[in-house]
């Protein structure tokens, strides 16, 4: 740092060992506890040795903030308690096709005003201790906390949902850990939503997808299909279909129901496989809908389905 003092090299090793475990980001009181005045502070910021990053945060070099700063500075800049969470918590856990801008953290409903640039800051009315979790000296969201966060926070409900599904596909989680979570949050947004698609993902109610698409067309007077309909592929197995109808003239109309699992790679190879396998018809129609836009979207699917059947 050039031009040590005598009280530098006192406290050396504990600000290289601070500086190391936080990014070279500190706090005036951690200086203060190491002997470091605040003019000591003042004198290295004149000598473009630090900077400051706010009035209670220092940066011990005068270099750009990396990703471990800007965490370090979202952290220690609020008031404790305070958790990394929702997209950030997750990326830090591994999760990965599902980057959001920003640093998001967390802290308790009412904690005192703070909004640097950069970090997105939520306020939890459920901010739980045993949340929160250690990940690489950071205080971060345990990955159902996150996962749950993030998906209620969405404004899409696809969204949400294959939020979960890919924490999941990822192994971070397990449907029934996720389920907990949601069960211990409460009224969410989507929550209905979210604990029917878990469902769907830990592939328990085999035909929960099915029966929801079985009541869609009673409630919207749409005749109601024959479901698990037998037929023979081309390799001669036997396979089920999720729904199927008689149109006028005698033609059918076939529709699957792809519940979240299906977006697996390897479920949707099987799937794509399958629909080739079944024997040529062309006097069928074939249609597929996610499961989640049978809950979400109804409408949509009564309009497509509606085309057909009326």
């Amino acid at each position: 740092m050039g031009n040590k003092g005598s009280w530098q090299v006192m406290h050396d090793v504990g600000l290289r060992r601070l500086a190391a475990r936080q990014a070279g980001i500190a706090t005036r009181a951690q200086l203060r506890s190491l002997g470091i005045a605040s003019w000591h502070v003042e004198e290295h910021v004149r000598a473009h040795r630090w900077r400051k990053v706010s009035r209670d945060l220092v940066a011990l070099h005068t270099g750009p903030l990396d990703d471990a700063a800007t965490l370090w500075t979202a952290v220690l800049g609020a008031e404790p308690p305070v958790a990394i969470g929702a997209w950030t918590g997750l990326r830090l856990h591994g999760l990965q096709g599902w980057e959001r801008p920003g640093t998001h953290v967390v802290v308790p409903r009412g904690a005192k005003p703070w909004r640097p640039r950069g970090v997105v800051v939520h306020e939890s009315r459920r901010f739980a201790p045993e949340d929160v979790t250690v990940v690489g000296d950071l205080p971060v969201h345990r990955v159902e906390r996150c996962a749950v966060d993030a998906a209620a926070w969405q404004r899409s409900a696809r969204t949400a949902v294959g939020l979960l599904a890919a924490v999941v596909q990822q192994r971070l989680s397990t449907p029934e850990r996720l389920w907990e979570q949601l069960e211990r949050v409460g009224k969410v947004r989507f929550h209905r939503l979210m604990r029917l698609s878990l469902h769907d993902i830990a592939g328990g109610a085999d035909a929960l997808s099915e029966i929801d698409f079985a009541r869609l067309c009673r409630a919207r007077s749409l005749p109601e299909p024959r479901r698990q309909e037998r037929r023979r592929d081309a390799r001669g197995r036997l396979r089920f279909l999720d729904a199927e109808w008689t149109l006028p003239g005698g033609r059918r109309l076939h529709v699957e129901i792809d519940g979240v699992g299906h977006m697996e790679v390897g479920r949707w190879y099987d799937d794509l496989m399958r629909d080739a396998e079944l024997l040529p018809d062309e006097r069928t129609v074939r249609l597929r809908f996610p499961a989640m836009a049978v809950r979400a979207e109804p409408e949509r699917v009564v309009d497509v389905l509606a085309r057909y059947l009326t």
